[in-house]
């Protein structure tokens, strides 16, 4: 890393109709250093990164690339100058070739024509300089998401990019992914680029970052070498307050009475052979890595997807589950780990969202909705999770990552759920609004409501379960309560198969 700013953000401003969305802000980046940017949800991460990937212009504030001010005028003009970002949402096409999605907006010509071959070279050539084992030809609809994202990183540096920003960029992606993105980042490091780091989750900040910059209410709330901050200190910084204890203590004691048990339940090709039992009120974890089978086994148990063989008991009773028709009729709710695409209808309202699951209850005459009815269930729901902001009307995809997981469990509590299933219920969403929801799930327990958690965030698996089972390779590999549970045995379960 050198001591030149190799890019420098001051005083930093912009707002739109009745929000202030950054205010003051200042950010710095050095030739081949890995900054975190940190923040809830709503903290002006995005903003401050839209500006300086030309999406928006700043009100105020003033922008220098080496030294020099710059006036982006467009996300093009960005990537011309030398700043790449790489999107939650992987910007590629599917039905183009790796070589294609790369060099698409400067495909090399010979003549008249499209120069096919000295395209592949180019490619080929680039993707060796980066060490990826990448077919050029390949298309990229056929490539895993972590194989995508290498994609993304080479189209970036087609463009001789100096910054490089990535957002969330292990969201969707194995450890085993993640393991080789932070050695390409290292690598990218080394070579004198600026990496901006946006994550939400702690352990990689400390894993890949050099610095931290934290914004708060769209203003700066600390920064520092990442070596030289304890985790309790950036928690204060991201919600403004002490927060010592993340995950609320566990004050419920699980009942003996099954409410429902899995037997040998398999589906070809997802999972085979599972046997589990669930108690009234008990917090059960599922643990393992991406593809174990624990999302395509709670989908069958749902209904979503039914299994090919195996029982399902509910209140002691063998239940036939033929659609999720069946399962909700009696007591099951499912917050589903892709909820912008599952889990609600993004260009409804939030009052609109929360109705979703009982419509028939607010029908009045000639089944058309009670308005009132919606706005007061909306509003009571807003009222009791601090849903914000705090308006039915609001539009659901303008809320953050967090608001719209509590307005999605509030769809479901309406209807009084006796079997919960929470699919990733925290993925992509801020510290603060991680303790909030741990709290919700915490006192559905101890109001009796028995909770299904699948998890890919040890810590959180660890600090919400009274029992955790571990998959791999579709089948259930280990098994722990609460006090064996250990990170360590839970990942050897989780990656090689350990003995239940």
């Amino acid at each position: 890393m050198t001591n030149t700013a190799l890019l420098t953000m001051t005083g930093i401003s912009k707002s739109f109709p009745g929000v202030k969305a950054l205010d003051n802000v200042h950010m710095t980046a050095h030739a081949g250093e890995v900054v975190g940017l940190l923040g809830e949800n709503g903290a002006g991460k995005s903003t401050l990164m839209k500006i300086l990937s030309g999406i928006y212009t700043p009100d105020a504030g003033d922008i220098r690339l080496e030294g020099e001010p710059i006036t982006l005028r467009g996300p093009r003009h960005s990537q011309s100058v030398g700043i790449s970002i790489i999107h939650q949402e992987l910007n590629l096409l599917p039905h183009l070739t790796v070589a294609e999605n790369i060099y698409i907006q400067n495909l090399p010509t010979k003549g008249m024509s499209f120069d096919k071959k000295k395209l592949y070279q180019d490619t080929q050539r680039l993707l060796d300089e980066l060490g990826f084992e990448i077919d050029p030809k390949s298309l990229v609809g056929d490539l895993s998401v972590g194989t995508q994202q290498m994609v993304e990183i080479a189209k970036a540096l087609s463009f001789q990019a100096k910054v490089i920003i990535m957002d969330e960029p292990t969201s969707a992606i194995t450890e085993q992914e993640t393991a080789k993105l932070f050695e390409i980042i290292r690598s990218l490091r080394d070579k004198g680029i600026a990496i901006i780091y946006i994550s939400h989750r702690m352990e990689e900040i400390y894993a890949i970052c050099d610095r931290v910059v934290v914004l708060r209410d769209g203003c700066n709330a600390g920064d520092g070498l990442a070596r030289e901050l304890m985790p309790e200190q950036i928690v204060k910084m991201l919600v403004g307050r002490e927060l010592t204890q993340i995950f609320p203590e566990r004050s419920v004691t699980p009942g003996e009475d099954v409410v429902l048990e899995v037997k040998r339940l398999s589906r070809k090709g997802a999972f085979s052979d599972i046997s589990f039992r669930l108690h009234k009120g008990e917090i059960l974890g599922f643990s393992g890595m991406m593809g174990s089978g624990r999302t395509e086994l709670m989908e069958a148990i749902f209904g979503f997807a039914p299994a090919t063989g195996g029982e399902i008991w509910i209140d002691g009773a063998l239940t036939r589950i033929r659609s999720t028709r069946d399962t909700i009729s009696r007591g099951f709710a499912l917050v589903p780990e892709d909820r912008r695409h599952q889990g609600m209808i993004g260009n409804f309202s939030v009052a609109q969202n929360i109705s979703l699951t009982t419509l028939k209850k607010i029908a009045g005459l000639f089944q058309k909705i009670n308005g009132k009815k919606e706005r007061e269930i909306a509003e009571r729901y807003i009222d009791e999770l601090r849903i914000r902001p705090a308006n039915g009307n609001a539009v659901m995809a303008n809320l953050s990552g967090g608001n719209q997981q509590k307005a999605i469990l509030a769809k479901w509590l309406e209807t009084k759920p006796a079997i919960l299933i929470l699919d990733e219920p925290t993925r992509g969403i801020d510290i603060g609004a991680k303790a909030e929801i741990y709290q919700i799930i915490q006192e559905l327990s101890r109001q009796g409501t028995s909770i299904i958690v699948i998890s890919s965030e040890l810590p959180e698996v660890i600090g919400l379960a009274d029992r955790i089972l571990v998959m791999a390779d579709g089948r259930i590999t280990g098994a722990f309560s609460r006090e064996e549970a250990t990170p360590e045995r839970i990942m050897l379960c989780a990656t090689k198969g350990g003995v239940v």
